[in-house]
């Protein structure tokens, strides 16, 4: 199975024949073809599927995790003997359980808006799976993000992928260099048109095959998973006018509410948005003026840096409040202890306490931290 690469899309390629790869495979077409590139560059490859946890329903049915559904094993399996290559599956389930859902119920337990994609990726996909790698003579790990790595000044930089509508750079911001020196990201120089594309040319089985952008492991709606795993307080919804503020109906839980919300309020009249969430008080605050919802300014924690030192301040950056957004141009203050202000140029919509807030500079990835 050979395929040529062209040098500027050569990833860390020296001495293929060397150097042994274990490739994250969970049955999409990312990911299948970066262990084809692989394989067509001369490494030594093993493509391994790794199992998440998947909840139980009352009658003791499992529902699928939709990053690793069984559909999806069959199709990774399918590629990997196309491929002519070693296929495992890891099972992953109760570091899944213990590290990542009960994070995100903790978390939206306090009223937050976590994002779970980010805690999965740097502490298994990029954790676990790089330590199970190393332990069993592997030099790397490879996935199908759309993301790239460069090497400067002794460092290695995370990079945009070279597909801006699918860079997948956003949810990588907590890696470490120890990690990223075993990670390999054999698409992060491809647009998804060219995976596609080579993915024909590999005669790989994708045809109508759907792409979730929900958490992996909530099967239907993300209010009904957290109702059936949390305790729910019902308590005020205030509305606040102005400085006039008033008792304006009953929310059924701050869990399953999230800032900017339009829809799922219940209230007559509108529209409404939620402004804010007390967790001292069990209140839902709401709003009818959207432009109540934009912020010049945000406190954040948990700050990271991929290169692993910490820059002067203040800092100019871009920054990206959600994956789904622009960023903007800001800038980075050290406050008190342990915590920071970004002041935007100009305001952003709906910042969502638990989310990430990921700081850029031109291509490359710095660090981010989580908003408070």
């Amino acid at each position: 199975m050979k395929k040529r690469l062209t040098k500027e899309k050569k990833i860390n390629m020296e001495n293929a024949k060397y150097k042994k790869v274990i490739c994250a495979m969970s049955g999409g077409v990312d990911s299948s073809v970066a262990a084809a590139l692989l394989k067509g560059a001369g490494f030594d490859v093993m493509g391994i599927f790794m199992k998440f946890w998947s909840e139980k329903s009352d009658d003791l049915q499992v529902s699928e995790n939709r990053c690793c559904s069984l559909d999806s094993e069959k199709r990774a399996r399918q590629v990997a003997k196309i491929l002519d290559i070693p296929f495992y599956v890891f099972n992953f389930e109760r570091e899944f359980k213990k590290t990542v859902v009960d994070y995100f119920l903790k978390e939206s337990g306090r009223g937050k808006t976590p994002n779970p994609c980010v805690i999965c990726n740097k502490e298994i996909k990029f954790g676990l799976l790089i330590k199970k790698a190393l332990s069993l003579g592997f030099d790397y790990i490879a996935t199908g993000h759309y993301a790239r790595l460069k090497e400067r000044d002794g460092k290695l930089r995370l990079l945009k992928g070279k597909d801006k509508n699918k860079d997948q750079s956003y949810f990588l911001w907590k890696l470490s260099q120890k990690q990223l020196k075993h990670v390999m990201f054999p698409v992060g120089n491809y647009t998804r048109e060219e995976v596609e594309k080579l993915a024909k040319e590999f005669k790989l089985p994708f045809t109508n095959v759907k792409k979730s952008m929900e958490v992996c492991f909530i099967p239907s709606t993300t209010e009904k998973f957290l109702a059936r795993h949390l305790k729910m307080r019902k308590g005020k919804i205030i509305e606040i006018n102005g400085r006039i503020k008033k008792i304006v109906g009953e929310h059924e839980g701050l869990p399953l509410y999230t800032i900017g919300q339009r829809k799922g309020i219940k209230l007559a009249g509108g529209p409404f948005y939620v402004l804010a969430k007390s967790t001292m008080t069990n209140e839902v605050i709401i709003t009818g003026q959207e432009r109540d919802l934009l912020q010049k300014e945000i406190s954040v924690k948990d700050i990271g840096w991929i290169s692993e030192e910490e820059p002067k301040f203040p800092l100019k950056v871009q920054v990206k409040i959600r994956y789904r957004t622009a960023s903007v141009s800001a800038k980075i203050y050290k406050a008190q202890n342990t915590k920071y202000k970004i002041f935007f140029n100009r305001p952003q919509r709906a910042v969502t306490p638990g989310q990430s807030a990921v700081f850029y500079i031109g291509e490359e990835l710095l660090g981010g931290a989580i908003i408070i």
